[in-house]
Order: structure tokens, then C-alpha cells, then sequence
């Protein structure tokens, strides 16, 4: 058993909880997942790493309730434990690999939007702790679903929040920060890792294509069985099929077929649907009714 140290809920349907996995924690890095699963019987979740602390032994997960099964997990308290929490699965950040001297000679650009937050954080605190300054972009709908923003202040050379209703921070999309600090601005950018929403992470990679910036996403979103078993996440990658949960998550955005993956992820939704409302009302729907198949 793996216990919750931590349960906390960051946000409307967004939650955060700190795990004791001391093998897990020695092992993993950014950009690499975990399986969990509450029960025996349990429906395995693959989750990004959010942060982790190898001394304590401990790693962070966050996650957004889409369906039955992380609708229950959200009822998880500090003092419950998951049956199984299995990693670090996947591939780190290509950049960990990399000479930190002539890492240090690159201009980093991380831009989260939503829940991505999680996964973009560990690398941003990454970079910190080995002296890199790199510049970070957080996008939410509202001010109220935003997460992180103080931990990514600490760890970002410059930091810029935005909100699609102007709530907090700079009213607009993420995309609409990139094209300001590369053409209003003068920045320039070696590498743009993007992380959130498929559609996020679509027209952020359609801007820095413009722009002539590489960019690096992760393929998360579309996980399932986190084993390449299943097939749910299989991607096309230039003329390649890639499967995100072994051969990524991350991959080169200027090469993904979003909009295949996009219409893959949405064959999941009535599926979902189904074991959400079963889970919270009961075994009260019996399909015929044509809307959800």
C-alpha cells in the first residue's frame, strides 16, 4: 500500500495529493508517469510526475476529475493509500540528457495551460536548480482554476499568468503571450515546451511554427492503459505511429496530428460518461436514449 500523506483540492474538479513511494522518488524525473490504481480490482490512471522529494521519499500527483474513477479518487484523504503506484513510467525530458553547460546556452519557453501546470512544474523547478532561468507562461480559463502560480514564481526566471476572461493576470490565450514576447518584445527562444488541453497545445505549436521556435509536447491527455497495451494513445508523428505512454509522453508538436488525436481522445467520452453517472447515481441508466450511445 502507498499512503496519501497530503489530499488537497487546488481547484474546482482539480486535486493534488502527496504520495510515500520512496522507489519510486529515487528513480523518477521530469517528464515521466506513474500508474495508480485504489483497489485490487481498480482501474489503472496514469498521471504526470508533479513534483517529488527523494529524501522523504515522496511523490506529488495532481489530476482533474473527468470520470468515475477520479471522481472516487477525489474522496481520497490524507491517512488513505492507493493499492498499487507504479513508476516512473516513460521518458524523461529530453533535456536532462543534455551538457548543462550548453544547456545553459539555450532559451527556454514553458507554457502551461490548465491542469499542465502539474507536469510542466517539475521542469521549470528542474532548470532552476541547475541555474537556468527560463521563461514561463500559466493560461487558465478563470482566475479560480489557475494552480501552482506561487511554486512556479519561485522556480521561473519571469513568469506570466493569463486568463481567457481577463480575471487575473493578462487577459487572452497563451498563444497571444508567446507572439508578444517574440515580436513586441524581442525575445527569442531556443526551445518552447507546451503542455495542457489537446487544443491548447495545438495552436500553441501552430504559433511557435510561425515563429520558428521548436516545440516539445506532451501526449498525456490521450493515456489510457500506460503500457502501450491498449492502443488508446497511439499517435501519429510526422509518418510515424507512436505510442504516448512508451515511446513518450513527449514528442515534437511541429510533427503531431492533433487533430487525429483529438478525434481518438473523444471516442473515450460516452464510455465515460456512462461509469461517471453510474458511479454517482447508481445503476439508473440503461442506454435507448440516443445520447450517449
Amino acid at each position: 500500500m502507498y499512503p496519501i500523506l497530503k489530499a488537497e483540492k487546488l481547484a474546482d474538479k482539480i486535486y493534488l495529493m502527496v504520495v510515500e513511494a520512496p522507489r519510486v522518488a529515487r528513480a523518477c524525473e521530469p517528464g515521466e508517469f506513474v500508474i495508480v490504481k485504489m483497489g485490487e480490482e481498480g482501474e489503472r490512471i496514469p498521471l504526470t510526475i508533479c513534483d517529488f522529494d527523494r529524501q522523504a521519499g515522496t511523490i506529488t500527483i495532481v489530476f482533474q476529475t473527468v470520470g468515475a474513477s477520479t471522481e472516487k479518487m477525489s474522496t481520497l484523504k490524507a491517512g488513505d493509500a492507493f493499492h498499487d503506484f507504479v513508476g516512473p513510467l516513460g521518458n524523461p525530458s529530453e533535456f536532462i540528457h543534455e551538457n548543462i553547460e550548453e544547456l545553459k546556452k539555450k532559451k527556454y519557453l514553458f507554457v502551461a495551460g490548465g491542469v499542465g501546470a502539474a507536469p510542466v512544474y517539475p521542469q521549470v523547478k528542474w532548470m532552476h536548480e541547475h541555474g537556468i532561468d527560463v521563461d514561463v507562461i500559466v493560461g487558465s480559463k478563470t482566475k479560480d482554476l489557475l494552480i501552482l502560480t506561487e511554486e512556479m514564481e519561485k522556480a521561473a526566471g519571469n513568469l506570466y499568468i493569463t486568463t481567457d476572461d481577463g480575471s487575473f493576470g493578462i487577459k487572452g490565450m497563451v498563444t497571444g503571450v508567446i507572439e508578444d514576447l517574440v515580436e513586441k518584445q524581442g525575445r527569442k527562444y531556443d526551445v518552447c515546451v507546451a503542455i495542457g488541453p489537446m487544443i491548447m497545445m495545438k495552436f500553441a505549436c501552430l504559433t511557435t511554427k510561425k515563429l520558428g521556435i521548436p516545440t516539445v509536447v506532451s501526449m498525456n491527455p490521450i493515456m489510457v492503459d500506460g503500457t502501450g497495451m491498449c492502443g488508446a494513445c497511439r499517435v501519429m508523428v510526422g509518418d510515424e505511429v507512436k505510442f504516448a505512454c512508451v515511446d513518450g509522453p513527449e514528442f515534437d508538436g511541429h510533427l503531431i496530428d492533433f487533430d487525429q488525436a483529438m478525434k481518438r481522445s473523444a471516442m473515450y467520452k460516452a464510455e465515460e460518461g456512462r461509469r461517471l453517472l453510474e458511479y454517482k447515481e447508481g445503476k439508473t441508466h440503461h442506454g435507448g436514449c440516443g445520447q450517449c450511445g
